[in-house]
């Protein structure tokens, strides 16, 4: 039996489809990523992610990792050089919302796939964002905050680093709430990098100055441990703090939860990291990718609090990880 033209055209069209597919998902990509802060264990975590992930598909990826030390000119220096070696995709956590644009364009200009992890600029000059809801992080623990003082007493909130919009989003999340109850008063709101030491510093500072302090609304990070160990101290009786999903400090939460100690920890989950290598694969594939993937924040209350801590691993530790317990303890010394 003889086809048609249409068919014939159709059965060439599908046939190629299929030979292109297969092509895509043999082919070997190079990935450029921007480790673009190490200074803390969140950030460590979240590049291990990646790692691990790339270690899986290192038949199909081959990476080449830049360091941008926080530094915005840094990164827009690497992100340049990531150009200039045409890589096929970059992966990268802007520092600043605006400042990269300019370069992310050029990249997408040069046929560069671009993907954007746990934090975003403003413009839609990106083929992918992985991430959580910042703002409704913010938001989770101001309303924790407020129900537990009766929506009434003072606070100081404790931001990472400002200018990231990560910092900027949670802030503006838990601002919103704090403006909608005017019984709250915030007697200060300071930045600390999402550091132990910045944080328990800043607290010291703030307990010095404000001799009534009801509560500690915190981005998390090691700021809340430092925050604890401020308030202890001062000899200040604790008081509801929000925190995240750190192992150091969910222990600590546990140690005193028998004392009355009241907290809740957000969470934005280091496997985005992992998450980010998986949708760029899709992209260069030609799959089909979602183009803003936004996750829900997760939460660890106390009643659910056990489940999370893992003793006999590192303070340093994220609890919301795809990694093994045996990564993580290669990765984190005890």
């Amino acid at each position: 039996m003889q086809m048609g033209l249409k068919t014939l055209l159709t059965v060439a069209v599908v046939t190629a489809g299929l030979i292109t597919s297969a092509f895509a998902a043999d082919k070997k990509y190079t990935i450029g990523y921007d480790n673009y802060f190490m200074g803390n264990s969140w950030s460590v975590q979240l590049a291990a992610e990646f790692k691990a992930e790339a270690e899986k598909d290192k038949d199909r990826v081959d990476v080449v990792y830049v360091e941008s030390a926080g530094d915005t000119q840094k990164q827009i220096t690497n992100i340049e050089d990531l150009i200039t070696k045409k890589v096929d995709a970059i992966i990268t956590t802007p520092t600043s919302p605006t400042a990269l644009i300019p370069t992310l364009k050029k990249a997408r200009a040069a046929g560069i796939k671009v993907v954007l992890l746990a934090s975003t600029i403003k413009s839609q000059d990106y083929d992918a964002l992985v991430t959580v809801d910042d703002i409704a992080f913010g938001k989770a623990g101001a309303e924790w905050l407020v129900k537990q003082m009766g929506g009434k007493g003072n606070i100081i909130a404790l931001n990472g680093i400002a200018g990231i919009s990560v910092s900027d989003d949670r802030y503006k999340g838990a601002k919103e709430v704090f403006d909608a109850n005017p019984g709250i008063k915030i007697l200060g709101a300071v930045d600390a990098s999402w550091d132990y030491a910045q944080g328990k510093q800043a607290v010291s500072n703030l307990l010095a100055a404000n001799p009534q302090i009801d509560g500690v609304w915190s981005q998390g990070g090691a700021m809340t441990l430092g925050a604890i160990d401020a308030f202890e101290a001062a000899q200040r009786p604790l008081v509801p703090m929000t925190g995240e999903d750190n192992n150091g400090y969910l222990k600590r939460w546990q140690a005193l939860k028998d004392k009355g100690f009241v907290s809740i920890a957000t969470s934005k989950p280091t496997w985005l990291g992992s998450e980010a290598l998986r949708i760029t694969l899709d992209l260069l594939d030609g799959k089909s990718a979602a183009r803003d993937t936004v996750l829900p924040v997760p939460t660890i209350t106390a009643d659910d609090l056990g489940k999370y801590v893992k003793a006999d691993l590192s303070d340093s530790f994220w609890a919301n990880t795809r990694l093994t317990d045996e990564q993580v303890k290669a990765i984190f010394a005890n």
